[in-house]
């Protein structure tokens, strides 16, 4: 169908999936994130900062987004107050040695939980705040209705991302031969797929919605119903500060259990006297959970006042793009957000 047609370059994929090899030093987490975060006076949170519903800024220049959220939900778990977090823009690239580094307190940007980031990089991931798969998008002018139409197209792709080593395992497995057009920033990505540069471009199918909720005329392009992978996206720490670990982890499940019971930002206080076991523990009645994280014992009441619940961050964030919540849902209604019991 396309002129272009290369046999893919597979040679050395694994390693910019990967990311950068983390130096034995950055296998050693800082002594206390919390402690340092607290005297700072502020977290230090690693974003995209260009994907809109994910994390890029309002008009007024304010990070917006459901990574952006995650960040302030776990300075609103540390401090009470969701204001307090310093944003840092990272590519795709240097996100992961800016983590080991100790340059960010944590990672929330669109980043793939994989084996290889974890056993490797000295990392961890501490919740799912977005289940996603690999998508493809295409003029629609191409009349492109399938990836497996996409053979000898050329392909924009992100440089350092799982979506590289997705791609090349799919067209090999398929039979399908592809030029890829590796760039390293995804609004260079974004730019050479609208000027022709490529047939077409590929990325988590949540950002692909997002780069064509954004554009003048959604209508010219095509994202094509075929989802190639498993994308896990969330936040990320170094490893084996499992305190800090666990404020991660549990903020993001807080969220959860908050919409599970009905809690909301604008509700939350109406819940103090509550007579429910598992209402009074959420609210810091009974079971000092937050002193078990060190936390004071409301913190997860300050999490959904900072924030909201899971869905009211997914419905200010996400649902204006047009995607679907799907496996993103409660577990009870069909989807995989499910948290553990908080007791």
């Amino acid at each position: 169908m396309f002129r272009s047609a290369l046999a893919a370059l597979v040679g050395g994929l694994s390693l910019f999936a990967l990311g950068a090899t983390a130096p034995a030093s950055a296998q050693q987490p800082a002594a206390d994130t919390v402690a340092a975060i607290r005297a700072r006076g502020a977290l230090v949170c690693g974003v995209d900062g260009a994907v809109p519903g994910f994390s890029a800024p309002d008009s007024r220049g304010e990070m917006r987004g459901l990574d952006a959220d995650g960040c302030r939900a776990v300075a609103a778990a540390i401090f009470g107050d969701a204001s307090k977090v310093r944003f840092v823009r990272t590519t795709a690239q240097a996100r992961f040695t800016a983590l080991q580094s100790g340059e960010l307190d944590m990672l929330v940007r669109n980043t793939t939980w994989t084996l290889a980031r974890e056993a490797a990089l000295g990392l961890e991931f501490a919740s799912i705040n977005f289940y996603d798969g690999q998508g493809f998008m295409v003029k629609a002018s191409s009349g492109v209705k399938s990836v497996k139409e996409l053979g000898g197209a050329s392909i924009c792709v992100q440089q350092g991302t799982t979506t590289e080593l997705n791609m090349a395992d799919y067209f090999r497995t398929n039979g399908l031969q592809f030029t890829p057009l590796v760039i390293e920033s995804i609004e260079e990505v974004n730019r050479a797929f609208i000027s022709g540069r490529c047939d077409a471009m590929t990325n988590d199918s949540s950002s692909l919605a997002a780069f064509r909720a954004n554009q003048a005329d959604p209508n010219q392009y095509t994202l094509l119903p075929d989802i190639i992978s498993k994308e896990p996206l969330g936040a990320t720490v170094r490893k084996g500060d499992w305190k800090f670990f666990d404020i991660v982890r549990w903020a993001h499940f807080a969220q959860v259990t908050a919409e599970e019971l009905g809690i909301t930002a604008q509700n939350v206080d109406s819940f103090a006297d509550n007579s429910n076991p598992d209402v009074q523990r959420f609210m810091g009645k009974s079971g000092d959970l937050g002193k078990m994280l060190g936390l004071s014992p409301d913190w997860a009441v300050q999490v959904v006042k900072g924030v909201g619940n899971f869905g009211e961050m997914w419905d200010r964030n996400i649902t204006p793009l047009g995607v679907p919540r799907g496996l993103n849902n409660l577990w009870n209604k069909g989807g995989l957000q499910y948290a553990p019991p908080m007791r």
